[in-house]
């Protein structure tokens, strides 16, 4: 019988046509397995040569690539944010990309619809995590933890319509700092707030203002204007909105859309359009409808309480009581917040960016509970840093910047004037990265000094060290400044403490 790899074509119909007639059943199905494999193969081969001028080589909607400049920009936003978390006292945390889909739902309320699943790949149906809040709520849970204060760096995915050019993406980072555990009321929330001032203020943004709203009053503010409770959460979701579209965009959803009867949205209509400081706190617990319901009572005591705190940390005035901020993700059950810019940095010719809010978060006491088998509650309070927004701000600012972006951290370059010097050129480089110095040299046996010098310059790069037939002979090792062409003649074995010294002093 002829070897099966070779056959193609019409022998395997002559030979498949016989096995039919022949009662070898295994034979036949082997051959037959084999027919197919060697076609894909066949198929396989052929592809690539016909299809490849169709590729179109992209990155999937909703993402990007950083390079080397924006990577620069990217790391000096979440150094400052990190370091932040960091003085107050947060612990780091890292969770997986992906949760069990049963973890993810019912959490979101009318965002849920914005979950990737995944395709299941072993027994368990997954789902790519939304935001970094609710797996730390089932870490907390799930290692039975009563109190804790995290920070979390790391991406999320949302399957909605991406507006790149107002730094909205399907793929994102996120910087979470979050309380967890049972405190005098309004401290740990305060201390979310001062963070959020912080963190803007060191990334110099310019101006800015955060929303402060209680979900209690707003909830309030739905009973007592003729909401049915069932639709609390839908026309919360709408209220969200405001930010985005106009209150009469926001009405004919909340009527057309959503079954709510016209009086109704003309009562919250009324009250959507407050907004102000301490003194609309002290406005709504005197208002005829407000006053008369508990649960809204109680959002404006903290809410007066929360004040009191912001006004000793100084930042009373960067705070703003708004009853339409409604933050429409269902796990938040008191303070919420949203940081908006005032002013985005744009030359006088364009147009200013519309980047919406670039900071949010709130209090969610109940959501580590619905993890816990028995129910059991840590009350919890965090924020987000919107890292895509305030990149996009930074990266507009650095395109229209003539300042230059330096992409390594590169001190030192180590370079030659002579041919046959890679081995004292390597020798020197070890000498420099034992140090800790941070050196770079040009990977070829004999580089010209022009060239070396011209990628000192055009990188940034400070130093240089030049070594040579006559300085190998004196003992000694060329040390250039840059910037200025300046060059002096150091002893070999002074080398790294010279080099120390001038970095300390730059």
């Amino acid at each position: 019988m002829p070897q099966l790899g070779l056959l193609h074509g019409r022998a395997w119909a002559t030979l498949l046509g016989q096995l039919r007639q022949s009662p070898g059943a295994l034979c036949l199905r082997a051959v037959h397995s084999h027919s197919q494999v060697s076609e894909a193969v066949l198929t396989s081969q052929l592809k690539p040569h016909q299809e490849k001028s169709n590729i179109i080589i992209k990155t999937p909607k909703g993402t990007r690539d950083l390079g080397p400049q924006q990577m620069v920009v990217r790391e000096k936003i979440l150094d400052t944010v990190v370091s932040c978390f960091k003085r107050h006292g947060a612990k780091g945390l890292d969770t997986p990309a992906f949760e069990l889909k049963e973890m993810l739902t019912e959490k979101y309320g009318e965002d849920s619809g914005l979950i990737y699943d995944l395709k299941d790949q072993g027994g368990e149906l997954l789902s790519l995590r939304y935001d970094l809040t609710v797996p730390f709520a089932r870490y907390l849970a799930m290692n039975k933890l009563k109190k804790m204060k995290r920070y979390h760096v790391g991406k999320v995915w949302r399957r909605e319509s991406p507006t790149i050019a107002q730094g909205r993406y399907r793929e994102f980072c996120q910087c979470d700092f979050d309380i967890a555990g049972q405190f005098d009321p309004m401290i740990p929330d305060a201390e979310c707030l001062k963070i959020i001032c912080e963190i803007l203020n060191g990334l110099q943004l310019g101006d800015f203002l955060i929303k402060v709203n209680d979900r209690r009053v707003l909830d309030g503010m739905f009973a007592v204007c003729g909401v049915p409770e069932s639709k609390f959460r839908a026309i919360c979701s709408s209220i969200d909105k405001l930010d985005k579209i106009s209150w009469k965009d926001v009405r004919h959803e909340m009527v057309a859309k959503k079954g709510l009867a016209p009086e109704v949205a003309d009562r919250i209509g009324d009250y959507v359009q407050c907004h102000g400081g301490v003194s609309l706190v002290e406005e709504m617990f005197q208002d005829p409808r407000i006053s008369q319901n508990k649960q809204a009572l109680e959002g404006l005591g903290d809410l007066k309480l929360l004040f009191e705190y912001l006004t000793l940390f100084g930042i009373a005035g960067k705070i703003s009581f708004d009853l339409s901020l409604a933050r429409g993700l269902d796990y938040y059950t008191g303070v919420i917040y949203e940081a908006v810019l005032l002013q985005t940095p744009a030359q006088p010719e364009e147009e200013p960016l519309n980047l919406g809010s670039v900071a949010a978060g709130g209090r969610y006491d109940g959501l580590v509970g619905m993890f816990d088998p028995n129910g059991h509650n840590v009350p919890c309070v965090g924020l987000s840093i919107g890292v895509e927004r305030i990149f996009s701000i930074m990266e507009h600012r650095m395109k229209t910047s003539s300042e230059k972006i330096r992409t390594t951290e590169t001190q030192v370059f180590v370079a030659t004037p002579q041919k046959n010097f890679l081995q004292e050129r390597l020798k020197l480089i070890a000498e420099l990265w034992d140090a800790g110095i941070k050196a770079e040299l040009l990977y070829k046996n004999n580089p010209k000094l022009l060239t070396q010098l011209h990628y000192c310059e055009n990188m940034g790069i400070p130093l240089a060290v030049i070594i040579g037939e006559q300085e190998l002979k004196e003992g000694v090792i060329k040390l250039r400044s840059v910037p200025s062409r300046e060059e002096v003649a150091i002893k070999r074995e002074n080398l790294v403490a010279e080099i120390q010294k001038r970095l300390s002093e730059s």
